[in-house]
């Protein structure tokens, strides 16, 4: 912060502000010193720190907050002069000291009841100055735990003085990201454009070889003088067009260069202008794993590795929660109690150990433990006796699906609910967060070593990869961490089932929707081959959108939309592609319940693979019902063979469902089969207002009058029999019908 803003605060607000600053140093020293109680280094930064916080409450004239960093500079002196040795008595009052210091600071010391608190403070640190720390304090007894324990402070005290610490408004930083990244469009712009004066060249230097020719040609016939001298200057003013331009390429290719380059410094700076240091996000919560600890009579000792890692301030703000979950499950579920721990062979004190690194393009957070570990058999009979599935499924799933479960709502291993765990909803927060800025959790676990979370999270949330498609003629943007697989699909492969369409992706039958349908951009561009399919979901609900091409990979700069404009359907957000032409970016979340809602009501349109033959005229669909698995496919072929778009049903109710759902121009059922006869299909067909007009016919092996008549009044069109068929008999039947295949 610079002087000038210094200047506008009250002297109260600077002191809040210095308690802010000191507190972290404090609690960080304090539990440092718990382990190592000879570290003179952090004495002297406590004592220091102590001594500032008593002689900034002077100036402002708090003498509460006098009264309680003297005592606690008292202990940090007597300590320097070996006069005591820091113990476990002293360090929970001294963490108490440091929780009142910063209550007094908000309340500025005008509390009626903060007399009593600083009175009980300075006699139970006394007493354990006197008692040498002998007879450890419950932490409940030590002063009052960090109900206001700056997590976020306002401002962030460096630990190099020699670094200085600016504030600025998070508006003023998206402004200055969102200038960086047009900046990044515009230096793009100029590849595009260096190329199109190197087809200038090219051009000029054809010209200047035509020209060539006409002298070459001009030396076998007489030419005039005038002429010949006019050739001569066109051919001067094409050299040096091409030695202008040639240099002109040159600076432009250094220009472009130098542009790219300071775009990208420019932006990678307003980007680091959003981090903060990993440390700053979890100061915290090395205090309050070592209390928790206490108070459910373990040892344990949290390491965070890589606290200096930038991290996005978006990111870690809405870390805070699901990391306070993940320390709390792997304290109260995962370290033993030191008695269980010797039995065990291990050491008394648990380790938690907190990691963030940079890996890949992205955020690698790791929680871990050297606790007993994930019971998986235990895990196994909670899926089954909360009724997640069956018992001879659970058996068959993998250690990594039966882990999954325990990201679900209202999920936990725990038989009673106390104030730490037991209501299965710590790691549902945990998936929510990731999901929410499009990261991955994983988690695995070894029995008698411990359990690993690791979250997977964008660097920033203003840099996203997206997988770039086409559909309906306009580019959308799908993000990658949000994508399960991208794949292409033969039309054959699309299986019908129940009027939904399938496709089995390693072992998984995924239900096909059309991304037109559910962004209302128009029909597919379907063009017979290969279908372009984007995975998306997790557990049961994953679906295969259907989309017209993948156009890559780009890496796009966020740009929030119009607030006026409300939350979009299927919209997250938009960015500028490299050329400057917008993009959408897919909101997957909000898209997966848009197919579960158009599932639900029943108006889910069908993928037409293959539907547009290659001279563009569109193929007529028939719909074969029919229980035969050998006549289905006999049907199915002749009929594909020679052109039709063909569709197949199991029996009268699949067909039903079909006939609803998808186009057909020709319907082709057996009588006998389960669930619906082909009868009552036909009947329910031609009372529908938007399907009686579709011709039906119908293939039996009943071949009396009557069976022929029935089928004929329940409005069959035609009426053949299996007994005597054959394929031109099936062929001509649905040209008759329907005309031929191709319109």
């Amino acid at each position: 912060m610079s002087s000038d803003d210094l200047s506008e605060l009250s002297m109260l607000a600077l002191f809040r502000i210095e308690v802010e600053n000191h507190a972290p140093l404090l609690t960080a020293g304090l539990l440092a010193l718990e382990r190592d109680p000879d570290a003179a280094d952090q004495l002297e930064a406590c004592m220091r720190a102590a001594h500032s916080l008593k002689g900034a409450a002077s100036i402002v004239g708090i003498g509460a907050a006098v009264k309680v960093a003297h005592a606690m500079e008292d202990c940090f002196v007597a300590a320097q002069e070996s006069r005591l040795r820091l113990r476990q008595g002293h360090i929970d009052p001294l963490l108490g000291g440091v929780d009142l210091l910063a209550h007094l600071a908000k309340t500025s010391g005008t509390d009626q009841a903060d007399a009593p608190k600083v009175t009980a403070f300075v006699e139970a640190l006394t007493h354990a100055m006197q008692t040498n720390g002998e007879g450890d304090l419950a932490p409940d007894e030590a002063g009052p735990v960090a109900d206001a324990a700056p997590t976020t402070p306002a401002t962030v005290a460096a630990r190099d003085h020699s670094d200085r610490v600016v504030r600025v408004t998070a508006d003023n930083l998206n402004r200055l990201l969102g200038l960086a990244g047009e900046s990044l469009v515009a230096a793009r712009w100029l590849n595009p454009f260096a190329r199109s004066l190197l087809r200038l060249k090219r051009l000029q230097h054809q010209t200047a070889q035509g020209l060539d020719a006409m002298r070459d040609d001009g030396l076998t016939s007489p030419l005039e003088e005038r002429s010949r001298a006019a050739l001569r200057e066109v051919k001067r003013r094409v050299l040096e067009c091409e030695q202008l331009l040639a240099q002109g390429l040159d600076d432009l290719e250094t220009f472009e260069r130098r542009s790219a380059d300071l775009s990208r410094r420019l932006y990678d700076e307003a980007v680091a202008c959003r981090m903060r240091s990993f440390a700053d996000g979890v100061q915290a919560m090395p205090r309050m794993l070592r209390d928790l600890g206490r108070s459910l009579g373990k040892q344990v000792r949290l390491d965070v590795v890589g606290a200096e890692t930038p991290v996005d301030r978006d990111v870690l703000e809405r870390l805070d929660a699901p990391l306070g979950h993940l320390l709390r499950n792997a304290l109260d579920h995962g370290i033993e109690s030191p008695e269980q721990r010797r039995a065990a062979g291990k050491a008394a004190e648990g380790v938690v150990r907190l990691e963030a690194r940079h890996s890949a393009g992205a955020l690698q957070i790791t929680v871990s433990d050297d606790g007993r570990g994930i019971a998986l058999d235990a895990l196994r009979r909670a899926v089954v006796a909360r009724n997640h599935t069956k018992a001879e499924i659970a058996a068959e799933l993998s250690e990594a699906e039966l882990l999954e479960f325990l990201f679900l709502p209202g999920f936990t291993l725990s038989d009673r609910v106390t104030e730490i765990s037991g209501r299965g909803v710590g790691l549902d927060v945990v998936q929510d967060m990731v999901k929410q800025v499009r990261g991955t959790v994983r988690v695995s676990t070894q029995a008698g070593h411990g359990t690993r979370f690791q979250l997977q999270l964008p660097l920033t949330l203003s840099v996203v990869r997206t997988l770039l498609v086409d559909i309906g003629g306009e580019p959308y943007a799908f993000p990658l961490a949000r994508i399960v697989r991208a794949l292409k699909l033969a039309p054959q492969q699309v299986e019908l089932l129940e009027g939904r369409q399938h496709v089995d992706v390693e072992g998984r039958r995924i239900g096909l929707v059309t991304a037109h349908q559910i962004l209302q951009a128009g029909e597919p561009q379907a063009a017979g081959g290969d279908l372009s399919v984007i995975v998306i979901g997790d557990h049961d609900d994953t679906y295969g959108l259907v989309v017209d091409r993948f156009l890559g990979e780009r890496e796009l700069v966020v740009q929030a939309l119009d607030p006026r404009l409300g939350k979009i359907k299927d919209i997250s957000a938009g960015a500028l592609m490299e050329d400057g032409s917008p993009v959408l970016i897919i909101d997957i979340e909000d898209m997966i319940r848009s197919v579960q809602k158009l599932i639900a009501s029943g108006h889910l349109s069908q993928v037409q693979p293959g539907s547009i033959a290659a001279g563009g005229k569109k193929r007529k669909r028939v719909l074969v019902v029919d229980d035969s698995l050998t006549v289905r496919e006999l049907e199915r072929k002749l009929l594909a063979q020679h052109g039709y778009d063909v569709e197949v049903a199991v029996d009268g109710m699949d067909g039903w469902n079909a006939v609803r759902t998808g186009h057909f121009d020709l319907l082709v059922t057996d009588i006998d089969m389960p669930r619906m006869d082909g009868i009552e299909l036909v009947t329910l067909v031609k009372k529908d207002l938007n399907l009686k007009s579709m011709p039906v016919m119908i293939m039996s092996y009943k071949d009396r009058a009557d069976d022929r008549r029935r089928g004929l009044e329940a409005g069959a069109d035609h009426y053949l029999t299996k007994g005597s068929f054959h394929d031109q008999t099936l062929l001509q039947a649905a040209v008759d019908l329907i005309g031929e295949a191709v319109a």
